[in-house]
């Protein structure tokens, strides 16, 4: 949705409206409607639902005030005290402030939809004008409650506990909404505000209003997003951004998916130190942070990427137990690492484990709010999706549910296609141990791919024991009493190498089988230096593996672009951020050209092409085999258990 314009929301503004909201806190009244009052049948949480519709005390209408209840509250939580608990405190006024937004955000929508004037002349309209008139007071009051409702998560998620999942497990909903008019849809909803404040069983600490009110108003805005199809006259709210003075806070439209408050996960601290083996996965990581770092906030482009040297999607790939999730870990830590001492906002973003929803459209909306923070152009982004093959198989699978198809057609469309922006500050990567099982056209997003296959040399092992002894040492220094192998220095070999080329020495030809035959028919016929001799050996690959397709050949140009850019930043660049990081554009740009014509010397086109290629198709084949293998192998051990089986009923 672009945006045309973007109007400021003034605190003088608001100061006016904060007396009208305040006198919501204190008193307003609703009348529950029948349907609400008969929720409590069936439903998960008897207790609770009964007790929001038996809260009436058997007249129809009643009254509720928020402050009355939070008072009750200071009470029950802290006895002796005068002053109101901190979170408390906190939760009421973000609530106040919300609500004074709100009403901001209603005003704004009745002058600009021309729904002031119909109000004016409310008595004497005819029935279209009433049906218009109706139409956007719904709206009115939707907009309005979306308004408070996202000023609160703006103001409270950021100080709610990481884990919510409790304060969702005791939280039974809401029984109705009301748009029929915004001074309804706020009664409303403070009244099962204020019931639920009221819940013992709910509320036990300051901290669970925070986290109440948060779930409270999380689910306040899917409601709305439910019902927001059937709203008319919202022209004046998608045409438009509204942004808070002296804030972050904004609102676009609907969509607003507090890309401001979308706060980094925690990961913990790992270096490359500490990963053994995985030479080709610590370059890759180490070039992919540098990469980033490169990325410049005043042109929102990064260098790299008119070098042909960044790639917005990656994966890593590895039987089990090779270190992804250090992996992942070990790249968050050097991004937010360099992001700090360079003063630059960085976002650690994996992808939920709850993404497949049971709901239809429920994974697509669910991945679409995952995916959306990516277009922000304000920070460094790194979105890491571990065990990719739970949320990304290949959709022609048996039994592959509608959530998964979902995913990954949201994942397609933001990857590659009209939605697709890439500023050069964000990175998706997908961690996998069954790269085969993958969907194909998910695989052929894939511009980056390595392989994280743990230890491999006696030295690589030797460390990864070391590692763990060292560990012992410390606690009990005598305790191990053996003898260290001579004319090695623990953990010398996990460094980071400096070339890509001096992983890729051995690589002379293929080492499947049948791309290593093609491979052997085309090289008779022209010579490696030879472009007839690419397009050829892409043509008979095409002819054996039929996905094989241009998006693949792309990929094998990006590839080769990224090893053209296979040089170190300066030590000093990060040590004088002045000299590189800060500079502008144009600029850095220029360095990374001088870098990358210094470091070509001594390297052949040709061979690195062919380096490359053949990498790539191992790498397909591998992956198309693999699954091929992984059932003849299991078919196999069918067989085995089978004949074992026999033999020893006979015995």
């Amino acid at each position: 949705m672009h945006h045309n314009s973007t109007f400021p929301i003034k605190q003088l503004e608001l100061d006016i409206l904060r007396d009208e909201a305040a006198s919501y806190l204190k008193s307003i009244q609703w009348e529950q409607g029948q349907r609400a009052k008969q929720k409590d049948k069936g439903t998960k949480d008897n207790s609770i639902l009964l007790y929001l519709s038996k809260a009436n005390n058997g007249s129809n209408t009643s009254i509720v005030s928020v402050s009355k209840s939070v008072l009750a509250l200071k009470k029950r939580l802290l006895p002796d005290s005068v002053a109101l608990p901190t979170e408390l405190n906190n939760a009421l006024f973000a609530v106040q402030e919300g609500i004074v937004l709100g009403c901001w955000i209603r005003d704004s929508y009745y002058d600009s939809s021309g729904l002031s004037n119909l109000n004016e002349r409310k008595d004497t309209l005819n029935n279209e004008d009433k049906r218009v008139y109706e139409g956007k007071m719904h709206t009115a009051a939707a907009f309005k409650l979306f308004a408070i409702a996202s000023h609160i998560l703006y103001n409270l998620k950021p100080q709610a506990s990481n884990d919510l999942n409790i304060m969702h497990t005791k939280f039974a909903g809401i029984p109705e909404i009301s748009l029929l008019s915004p001074l309804k849809g706020i009664s409303c909803c403070l009244f099962y505000y204020d019931k639920y404040l009221n819940h013992p069983e709910i509320i036990k600490t300051d901290k669970d209003v925070i986290d109440f009110t948060v779930v409270y108003f999380e689910t306040i805005i899917s409601e709305i997003e439910l019902r927001k199809s059937n709203l008319k006259y919202t022209e004046t709210i998608t045409d438009r951004s509204y942004k808070l003075e002296a804030s972050k806070f904004s609102i676009s439209g609907w969509d607003n998916t507090f890309s401001e408050t979308i706060q980094s996960k925690t990961f913990n601290n790992v270096t490359f130190k500490q990963i053994v083996g995985n030479k080709d996965a610590k370059h890759f990581a180490k070039r992919l942070t540098e990469r980033m770092l490169s990325y410049d906030f005043e042109t929102k482009k990064n260098p790299f990427q008119e070098l042909g040297g960044f790639m917005p999607v990656f994966m890593g790939y590895g039987i089990p137990g090779t270190g992804k999730s250090m992996l992942i870990a070990a790249i968050a830590t050097k991004l937010k690492e360099y992001s700090d001492h360079l003063d630059i906002p960085f976002l650690f973003h994996p992808m939920p484990d709850t993404l497949i929803s049971t709901f239809q459209g429920g994974s697509a909306e669910k991945m679409v709010a995952w995916m959306k923070p990516m277009q922000d152009p304000t920070r460094l982004i790194f979105a890491p999706i571990d065990d990719a093959e739970n949320n990304l198989q290949e959709r022609t699978t048996q039994g592959v549910s509608a959530g998964v198809k979902e995913v990954i057609g949201v994942f397609l469309r933001y990857t590659e296609g009209a939605y697709a922006v890439n500023y050069g500050n964000s990175a998706i990567g997908l961690f996998t141990n069954l790269p085969e099982t993958l969907d194909k056209a998910v695989i052929s997003r894939v511009q980056g791919r390595f392989k994280i296959d743990g230890a491999k040399t006696n030295n690589d092992f030797l460390d990864q024991d070391y590692i763990w002894w060292s560990k012992l040492k410390t606690t009990l220094p005598n305790f191990i009493s053996m003898s260290d192998p001579k004319g090695y220095k623990y953990l010398s070999e996990q460094g980071l190498v400096a070339h890509k080329g001096e992983l890729l020495e051995h690589i002379e030809k293929p080492s499947e089988q049948r791309i290593l035959t093609i491979y052997n028919t085309v090289e008779r016929k022209f010579g490696l230096n030879e472009h007839l001799f690419f397009a050829n050996l892409y043509r008979e690959v095409q002819k054996v593996f039929p996905f094989f397709s241009s998006r693949d050949v792309r990929n094998i140009q990006s590839a080769i672009s990224l090893r053209l850019t296979d040089f170190n930043l300066e030590e000093d660049w990060f040590n004088s951020p002045e000299l590189y990081f800060k500079k502008d554009y144009d600029t850095k740009l220029n360095m990374l050209r001088e870098l990358m014509i210094a470091n070509m010397k001594g390297l052949d086109f040709s061979e690195i092409r062919r380096q490359e290629v053949v990498k790539y198709l191992d790498n397909i084949a591998s992956i198309a085999d693999t699954d091929f293998k992984r059932k003849v192998n299991h078919r196999i051990n069918e067989f085995n258990i089978d004949i074992e089986a026999k033999k020893q009923l006979k015995k």
